[in-house]
């Protein structure tokens, strides 16, 4: 009996489990002690020692850690228990002041709650530096928040200082771009933003994203006070806490625009074979003086033609001879603009073999694809006023217009219209067909087997389509009435992911419509060319160039079939977007 009873007893203890359901652990962890206490001054030592109230982790932390100013040798940072260890492997400037920023870095290991924006703050010297600097961050041409941008500051005002430099304090601008720098000595400072590739916190690749002011920011203590706060753990829990706190917005003194720098240096960028018939090799930039050139050795120049894009900077060759492109190996001989080390362009000659190779299943017959055409009739209708485009994968040979018909479908019959095809100047696969068109009229147009082919011999197949030309009235139309215009600008009309749908280019005061639109929500955007060259232009450190000027409405405009909106904008401020406007709208995830 009582072996009985033992057996239950220990039964039972081992079938206890803890109590099911029960809030959820949103608690970050909280500091315990630190060695030296957040907010120390006069620090000599090598280390730093922080204890949480539990087992945490790093996430991240390459990626989000940082140290202002900036080091030369990364500080080793691991964990022992509950404790996080810091530890400098170069000797730290006198009389200043540090901040280790790990933003949301430490998190607990249960569940992943982050303690937000997490700064550790020490000095050097007597004084903990006490001053602020706050600002945004934002792409250049779409006014867009950028990812992983580094916020520079710089005492050194010379202009090689972003480039040769580690900057005097640093830090990276939050998910809404905005930035704070704390703990700032007063002074004159250069700021920078940098999307920084080489992780060198420099701008030393002409690729990385870079921003610059034109001015000085001035820091002092009646300008920008920030009072000395040390964070110190209540013991306190928000049971309101969030797993990812949300990011407030922050409206900063100073505003940075991103831009990537234009390209100076002539060179091949690519070549490829597409097809077995077509070569295509593209450049850095547009030629100038030097000029792209073509031959393959062994081939006579009538085996192929050659057809460049409107900037010439990209270049397909068309095989004609079908002994030319049934080799799957073909040399072809290019000059192209180059620029060597010391800036001088040249032509630049080199052998590039270009290789296609048929990839073809076992015991299986190669399908036979038709030759066909398309053309921008969609949905059976045109808008007034467009001309039909037949568009072809493969060079058209000439049309044969005899077999080209064109009614227009009456109560009574039809009516042949007359038309005209005309090729594209600059592409050997499209053609225009140009007639009169009525709005509210049907059409029948007929394309006969044969009528259009391409430079392979292959022909299209018979075909008939219909379509109705609409009127004006299915349409919405949205009028800006634009003031206070100051040189010239360039008001584009956008679809909500921002797609050009149409632009116009006014140097006064004055009404730019945008008629014929389908109904659905639109965007506005200004851009201030400065320049004149009709679009918009990158900014360039070298020579001081900002890039030129946007802004946008401030909100999006709903177009209704049959209506007419009349808006006025004042277009005097540059570099405006409303935040809800903003294509990363729940920037707090």
């Amino acid at each position: 009996m009582i072996i009985i009873i033992i057996s239950f007893v220990i039964f039972s203890c081992a079938r206890q489990m803890p109590p099911s359901g029960g809030p959820r652990d949103i608690t970050p962890p909280r500091i315990t002690r630190s060695v030296p206490a957040n907010g120390s001054l006069n620090y000599k030592g090598k280390s730093i020692v922080i204890t949480f109230d539990e087992f945490v982790v790093l996430d991240k932390l390459n990626e989000k850690f940082m140290i202002s100013p900036p080091v030369n040798k990364k500080p080793n940072i691991n964990l022992r228990g509950k404790s996080l260890n810091i530890e400098f492997l170069e000797t730290l400037k006198d009389s200043t002041t540090y901040t280790l920023y790990f933003q949301d870095a430490i998190r607990d290991l249960n569940e992943g709650n982050p303690i937000p924006n997490f700064q550790f703050v020490f000095s050097t010297g007597s004084v903990l530096d006490s001053l602020s600097v706050t600002g945004n961050v934002y792409n250049s041409s779409d006014l867009e928040v950028t990812e992983n941008t580094l916020i520079l500051m710089h005492k050194q005002l010379a202009d090689s200082a972003p480039v040769k430099l580690l900057p005097d304090y640093i830090t990276l601008a939050d998910i809404n771009g905005g930035f704070r720098i704390n703990n700032i000595r007063e002074g004159t400072y250069s700021l920078f933003a940098l999307q920084d590739k080489n992780n060198n916190k420099k701008y030393d690749l002409s690729d990385e994203g870079f921003a610059f002011m034109n001015n000085t920011a001035e820091i002092n203590r009646i300008k920008n006070y920030l009072p000395v706060v040390v964070v110190k753990d209540t013991g306190k829990v928000n049971p309101l806490l969030k797993k990812t706190p949300v990011v407030p917005l922050i409206d900063g003194e100073y505003k940075l625009f991103l831009f990537t720098a234009p390209k100076k240096n002539h060179y091949l960028t690519s070549s490829g074979r597409k097809t077995s018939n077509l070569l295509t090799y593209t450049l850095s930039l547009p030629p100038d003086s030097v000029k792209f050139k073509f031959a393959i050795p062994d081939a006579d120049n009538k085996s192929y033609f050659i057809e460049k894009n409107i900037t010439e900077d990209t270049i397909d060759v068309w095989l004609t001879d079908s002994l030319l492109y049934s080799r799957q190996q073909i040399s072809t001989i290019i000059g192209y603009p180059f620029t060597d080390s010391t800036g001088v362009t040249k032509l630049k000659t080199d052998t590039i073999p270009m290789r296609f190779i048929v990839t073809r299943a076992a015991r299986t017959r190669e399908v036979i694809k038709k030759y066909t055409f398309s053309t921008n009739i969609t949905g059976n209708t045109i808008t007034p006023g467009q001309q039909i485009i037949f568009s072809s994968q493969i060079p058209f040979r000439k049309p044969d217009t005899t077999k080209i018909r064109l009614y227009e479908s009456e109560k009574t019959g039809r009516k042949a219209i007359s038309y005209l095809i005309l090729k594209d100047s600059l592409n050997s696969r499209r053609y225009t067909l140009k007639a009169k068109l009525k709005e509210g009229a049907s059409y029948l147009l007929i394309v006969d087997s044969a009528s259009f082919g391409n430079i392979f011999g292959d022909v299209t197949d018979s075909t008939g389509m219909k379509f109705l030309v609409r009127t004006s009235d299915s349409y919405g139309r949205l009028i800006m009435n634009i003031s206070n215009v100051t040189g010239a600008i360039i008001i584009q009309l956008l679809d909500t992911r921002e797609k050009l749908i149409s632009e116009k280019l006014i140097k006064s005061d004055g009404k730019v419509e945008f008629p014929l639109l389908e109904k659905g929500n639109y965007r506005i955007r200004a851009i201030y060319d400065l320049n004149g060259d009709g679009k918009w232009t990158t900014g360039d450190y070298k020579i001081k160039q900002q890039p030129e000027p946007v802004s946008y409405f401030p909100a999006e405009f709903e177009v209704k079939i049959d209506w007419i909106i009349e808006q006025p904008w004042d277009v005097g401020k540059q570099n405006q977007k409303d935040q809800k406007l903003r294509t990363k709208k729940d920037l707090n995830r």
